[in-house]
């Protein structure tokens, strides 16, 4: 996959930032903002207990390398298979709830896995063409929120940061809500029990926290900071995710993605 044009992209800075006392370096200041173009939202909702996730997982990180340039990625996994054997410790009730909540905002009536939603619209032949085209479409569209992010400090427990977005729609000021995600990825599972018995399992993109959802001020903007603990089991590629989302319908009206930089 080429790398997307420059004007595609938001504009990310990592600086160390030096003080008098410190002996080498301090912490690093990161920060990017969206850009003139709409980045797309593509989610998977998976589960190391369901058999056909695998495949799944191994598509989200062929189309979608680490860092993933065209889309900003979420890998969801739903604790509902649990029960059946295998418990993923990467799975939450949180991520169940998000996953009923977008069938209900899509229309839907059920859930299931392996789930791809791009720009909160199930995307059942996403191994063919379906994503892909979805994603390039919705890049072509003028993003309807902008968004900032800004990393204060990242220690080995957490990541500090502040979340800045603006919509300019009155219609959308009560009707948008704003998620962060702290991702990693290269995280490895030798499953021992239940559908996957004996397979190893490499993930990417996985979503370690969810923070949200925030909403806007009477004047349609954000400006919040959030503190997220981090996990004890660690992978690679820390990232953070922002996404403005519509609650009527699901619709994402932009979202932002920044790699952590600092001490973790």
């Amino acid at each position: 996959m080429q790398p997307a044009p420059r004007s595609w992209l938001p504009l990310v800075v990592c600086a160390a930032v030096l003080g008098a006392a410190a002996p080498v370096a301090a912490a690093a200041v990161c920060e990017a903002a969206s850009g003139p173009k709409l980045l797309p939202l593509v989610e998977l909702f998976t589960s190391e207990g369901c058999d056909s996730c695998p495949p799944a997982d191994r598509w989200l990180t062929s189309r979608f390398p680490v860092p993933a340039r065209d889309a900003s990625v979420l890998a969801f996994h739903v604790d509902y298979w649990d029960r059946l054997g295998w418990k993923d410790r990467f799975a939450t009730a949180q991520f169940t709830q998000r996953q009923y909540a977008a069938m209900r905002a899509g229309g839907e009536t059920f859930v299931y896995t392996p789930q791809v939603l791009v720009q909160g619209r199930d995307t059942r032949n996403w191994a063919g063409a379906a994503a892909t085209e979805k994603v390039a479409a919705a890049r072509a569209r003028p993003p309807r929120a902008a968004l900032k992010l800004f990393i204060d400090g990242a220690t080995a427990d957490a990541v500090t940061s502040r979340v800045d977005v603006q919509v300019s729609d009155p219609a959308l000021y009560k009707r948008t809500e704003v998620w962060l995600a702290y991702t990693e990825s290269r995280l490895v599972s030798d499953v021992k029990a239940g559908e996957n018995r004996g397979v190893r399992l490499t993930h990417d993109h996985v979503v370690r926290a969810l923070a949200g959802p925030f909403v806007l001020d009477a004047q349609g903007r954000l400006d919040t900071a959030v503190k997220i603990a981090l996990p004890a089991e660690r992978g690679r590629d820390a990232t953070l995710v922002a996404v403005a989302q519509d609650t009527r319908n699901g619709e994402v009206l932009q979202t932002l993605s920044l790699p952590v930089c600092g001490t973790l």
